[in-house]
């Protein structure tokens, strides 16, 4: 709080008190007092007056000044209140009042939406994996008798179930990660096999290159994000020339880099820096029915909270890469962050 801040919000009140002070001079003045007796009964006052204000704006200032600098020193405004410097003036104590009163409702507020989105995470959790079941029957009538069209709905169903337990559990993978050692070939040659008969029925050559590192990391996870690569290069194939999806890894002593490279349709300059955004599609997804915009939203998160970066880099029409990185303390890098 300013000096002027403080003059201009008690401008009323001074301005009442130097004309009453003022008043009284004149008054006195008009009985015939002393000027100089005059003076000191009007002077006296006005010192007092002037102390008090000098006093009050030093107590408001201290008060206001810690409270701003505690603020702008929190991450999590909301705590502001448990920060709060003792109030020694009775407008600072109600204003501590106040603030201690929202700041509870809020985080009472706040537990209830947690406990709320994870009782509904438990739900679809437990609906994935009871889906699950009928989805394996059907796919095992579906060898029986030799259903190939029925197979194809049948794959998409999965990986539709499985985009929405990933998606679901993406807030708190914690719970479910195992970081291990992992070797790319094994975890990229896993997710190829789960998509081999799409890869096959669209034509599309893999080639692969350095993969033989490892990487710390946890190897489901990761399986379900190259997953996801190779679905949406899928989606976006060039009909001007044979579709192939180059991966590569690069080990640079503190990280590895693992590129993925389709040559694909690409992706317009005006959307690449939007792709990892939340249910955007831009204007290739606008061309594909059913894109939802979700899939790569859902791999850059989970890069995240596993501790591994991604980006991406396109040329339209000609190719799309993704590259992701690892470092070489996994998760510990994580927790540092966090900590």
């Amino acid at each position: 709080m300013s000096a002027w801040d403080y003059l201009r919000d008690r401008l009323p009140s001074l301005l009442i008190r130097a004309g009453a002070h003022l008043l009284v001079l004149v008054f006195l003045l008009a009985f015939r007092v002393p000027s100089q007796a005059a003076a000191a009964a009007v002077l006296i006052p006005l010192f007092g007056a002037v102390s008090a204000e000098l006093l009050e704006y030093r107590r408001r200032r201290r008060f206001y000044g810690r409270l701003r600098t505690n603020l702008d020193g929190l991450d999590r405004k909301y705590l502001l209140s448990e920060t709060l410097p003792e109030p020694d003036f009775a407008e600072a104590r109600i204003l501590s009042e106040i603030l201690c009163e929202t700041g509870r409702s809020m985080c009472e507020e706040t537990a209830a939406c947690r406990r709320e989105s994870a009782d509904f995470r438990e739900y679809i959790e437990t609906w994935v994996h009871e889906i699950k079941l009928p989805l394996a029957a059907m796919e095992l009538i579906r060898h029986n008798r030799g259903c190939g069209v029925c197979g194809e709905q049948l794959d998409r169903m999965e990986d539709c179930v499985e985009n929405v337990l990933y998606y679901a559990r993406s807030g708190s993978p914690e719970k479910d990660y195992l970081f291990t050692q992992t070797s790319l070939r094994r975890v990229f040659s896993d997710a190829a096999l789960r998509h081999r008969a799409e890869l096959l029925e669209r034509g599309v050559s893999i080639r692969t290159e350095g993969l033989d590192v490892t990487v710390t990391t946890d190897a489901k996870w990761l399986a379900w994000i190259l997953g996801q690569l190779l679905s949406n290069s899928m989606k976006y194939l060039s009909s001007e020339r044979e579709p192939e999806i180059a991966v590569t890894a690069e080990d640079k002593g503190d990280r590895v880099i693992l590129c993925f490279r389709d040559n694909g349709i690409g992706i317009p300059a005006s959307d690449l820096p939007h792709i990892f955004d939340k249910s955007f599609t831009g204007k290739n997804g606008r061309t594909r029915p059913g894109a939802t915009g979700m899939g790569l939203y859902v791999a850059k998160k989970l890069c995240g909270r596993l501790g591994h970066g991604m980006e991406a880099e396109s040329a339209e029409g000609q190719y799309t890469e993704i590259r992701l990185s690892f470092g070489r303390d996994g998760w510990s890098e994580v927790l540092r962050e966090k900590e």
